[in-house]
């Protein structure tokens, strides 16, 4: 093989056979110059419904509709070539039954080339999950927090404290008996993400969770300070861009108002150079 050879981008199988080893970098991704500049640094990266309200200003994730997940999986996708494309099924997509599921996600992949779908549940998803991965789509699993279901869980609250704790132990038990290749922990205490990672047998990713996980995700927005309307907790800035961009904004408006933009070498002049 050449020195020179582009590296593949991992599929469903790769990402399980990383269980217990070098830590799982992931990221979300919604756009194809954000993609661009993740595809060397993940390992698999997310088009996440948090799109409805990072980019489209929802309050929650429960607008967003196929239609928005295929349009931004299709930009992600351009943006990619060494990173795994994963991406969420929208509420509403997959909860009526596994035959609704199997259409919905065979569409995502189809009109995307997306290489697996993730989709939110526990016990209540097993049968769904196996159902698709039975039929060649690879299932990433989410648990814990499931943003879609905030209205039955009363909010974003951390879940698997005290008495529930069993709960989500069962739900990750039942996904990874299912078939999905790896499991989504979303707010959920550090002990109990440790002892789910301890126990289940395919790649535990973080968010809100353990650095004890198989791997870490986190909304690209989030940690780079673009999305400003609230901080979770579990969220780290490694930037600050949203303040940047403001200011240089700020600074255009002052220029154009003041007519010193466009200056003289950001106009055109009545004549071509010469190329003498």
């Amino acid at each position: 093989m050449s020195a020179t050879a582009k590296k593949q981008a991992p599929n469903a199988e790769d990402i399980r056979a990383r269980k217990g080893g070098t830590p799982l970098v992931s990221l979300t991704a919604y756009t194809t110059p954000m993609a661009r500049l993740m595809d060397k640094h993940c390992d698999f990266v997310l088009v996440g419904d948090s799109v409805g309200m990072v980019l489209h200003g929802l309050t929650s994730t429960l607008g967003v509709t196929m239609e928005m997940m295929i349009l931004h999986g299709q930009a992600v996708a351009r943006g990619l070539s060494q990173a795994m494309l994963v991406i969420d099924m929208p509420f509403g997509s997959y909860e009526e039954g596994p035959q609704q599921a199997f259409r919905n996600a065979a569409r995502l992949m189809a009109e995307t080339g997306c290489a697996a779908v993730k989709l939110e549940g526990g016990v209540e998803m097993a049968e769904t999950i196996r159902f698709l991965v039975k039929r060649g789509i690879p299932v990433m699993a989410h648990i814990g927090l499931t943003p879609q279901s905030i209205n039955t869980l009363g909010g974003y609250k951390v879940q698997g404290r005290d008495a529930q704790a069993e709960a989500v132990l069962a739900d990750a038990r039942a996904v990874a008996d299912a078939g999905a290749f790896s499991v989504v922990l979303e707010k959920v205490p550090q002990k109990l993400a440790d002892k789910i990672t301890a126990e289940v047998a395919i790649p535990t990713i973080g968010i809100g969770a353990s650095a004890g996980c198989d791997g870490q995700i986190l909304v690209v927005d989030d940690m780079l300070g673009f999305f400003t309307a609230f901080k979770p907790k579990f969220v780290k800035r490694y930037a600050d861009l949203g303040p940047l961009a403001e200011a240089g904004i700020a600074e255009y408006a002052a220029e154009v108002r003041a007519r010193s933009f466009p200056a003289a070498e950001h106009v055109f002049a009545d004549q071509a150079p010469s190329k003498g």
